[in-house]
């Protein structure tokens, strides 16, 4: 037990940082300026980890946090900090990786872009079922009996069998919270049963709801195996009382995991993809389409990523990771021609369709493993490009991608990066060959501590 603690900054996946003994001390759900007992939970050679056993003083800069679910679910860690402060935080974690991992001069650093919407932003949230509810300490303390342990909602930090019951979530504009209550209520009273992960049992599994700004509502229903008639039942009665839903599908996973990058939505009713619009550009999403999440702050992303392109017209540009080509359209009229790379083919079709839609012709696509695609060959086919644009996921660039990319020789690349550490640590690797000359962050996801880089490389 270490007494008395005071935390004093906040640090890598936004826990809390203190120091006893020349030790540092990471604590998740702390301000800086709280002071608090801590049971030590994990303890290594230079750190130790730890859970809030009491409080002695809170933080000046702490505020009460809005959501019912704050402190057990994992999702919105920094609820209870102003927004203001985790925006530094955020700045500041954006700096750290850059000059610790990339060994990066940020002279050309910009102060980060804030998010307009903190609250219902996301236009896609994953539930999960569970036969298994988490039960909070308070619960485990009390001397009620909780027979029955369905459970809609996200699964705990660390615990792939646990999941949180969601009642209200402050992510994702209604009716949201509503289709998921309904389908609680339907499947309990129909007694349809909940997913077991240890068993792999149990009828309903996962639950994805996707919106669209103009207040259309996509529900893709995920089930472990085929019940036709219990399946159509629930999908009828979320269709009936959710005139909003325009689009459904389901889908059959007996898979022992929860991705579904490699299985096949079956359209029940209504149209097979939502339409969203950034800027005058309109978007197709289909139930496995990757697009931002925070759609009002991806204009913010994608303008920022069009203007350190800085494109004439006259330029050939790869997009790599195109996802839907979002990104690949909204620089298309800047440009003369470009060639989006894309893993997901169900991804490049959307991208093609949403090409087509806006009627440009200067885009192509090409579905593939990007460090197999992005070859010299490649290159000599569609010709060398003058500006690069990639946006990886969270792991970063493969080395082999990495080394395309030098080979490539483009006079600039515009790297986007939902994380500042692996983006750093690509950067590193190119940097005899590209020099960084603009950062600058933007806040995709208010309330946790998930930020968003846009950098600008030039050739040296």
């Amino acid at each position: 037990m270490l007494e008395k603690v005071l935390f004093t900054a906040i640090g890598a996946e936004g826990k809390s940082i203190a120091r006893v003994e020349n030790q540092v001390v990471f604590v998740p759900m702390l301000v800086p300026g709280d002071i608090a007992d801590i049971q030590v939970t994990r303890k290594r050679k230079n750190y130790m980890e730890g859970r809030v056993v009491r409080f002695h003083t809170l933080s000046p800069d702490r505020i009460k946090a809005p959501c019912i679910h704050f402190g057990v679910c994992g999702g919105c860690q920094w609820q209870h900090l102003p927004y203001d402060l985790q925006l530094q935080f955020k700045e500041k974690q954006v700096r750290d990786s850059l000059e610790r991992i990339g060994k990066i001069d940020l002279q050309g650093f910009s102060p980060i872009t804030g998010s307009p919407d903190l609250y219902r932003y996301r236009n896609k949230l994953e539930f999960a079922f569970s036969d298994k509810r988490w039960l909070t300490r308070e619960e485990v303390a009390s001397d009620k009996e909780f027979n029955r342990e369905d459970a809609i909602g996200f699964h705990l930090p660390g615990f792939f069998d646990k999941v949180l019951d969601i009642r209200e979530c402050l992510l994702q504009p209604e009716p949201s919270n509503a289709i998921r209550n309904v389908i609680r209520e339907y499947a309990h009273r129909d007694r349809l049963t909940f997913f077991n992960a240890r068993e792999k049992s149990g009828f309903l599994r996962n639950l994805v709801i996707r919106n669209s700004l103009d207040g259309n509502v996509m529900v893709i229903m995920v089930f472990l195996y085929e019940d036709e008639k219990r399946r159509k039942g629930l999908m009828d009665h979320v269709a009936e009382k959710f005139p909003r839903v325009t689009s459904m599908f389901y889908i059959i996973n007996q898979k022992k995991n929860d991705s579904l990058s490699d299985q096949d939505p079956i359209l029940y009713c209504g149209e097979d993809h939502l339409t969203e619009k950034i800027g005058r550009l309109s978007f197709r999403i289909g139930p496995k389409s990757f697009y931002q999440t925070n759609t009002r702050q991806s204009v913010q992303l994608y303008q920022k990523a069009r203007e350190f392109a800085g494109l004439t017209g006259s330029e050939t540009v790869y997009d790599l990771y195109t996802g839907t080509g979002t990104i690949a359209c909204f620089v298309a009229d800047s440009a003369k021609k470009v060639i989006g790379i894309e893993y997901i083919r169900e991804a490049v079709e959307d991208a093609e369709k949403n090409a087509a839609i806006n009627r440009i012709s200067n885009v192509s696509f090409r579905a593939g493993d990007i460090k197999s695609v992005l070859s010299m060959d490649f290159i000599s086919e569609h010709g060398s490009p003058d500006v690069i644009i990639t946006d990886p996921p969270r792991a970063g660039m493969h080395e082999d991608v990495v080394k395309s990319i030098v080979e490539a020789s483009p006079q600039s690349i515009v790297y986007i990066s939902c994380n500042p550490a692996t983006q750093a640590r690509d950067i590193q690797l190119m940097s005899d060959q590209y020099a960084v000359s603009r950062v600058q962050p933007v806040d995709m996801f208010p309330h946790t501590s998930h930020v968003e880089n846009v950098v600008l490389l030039v050739k040296r």
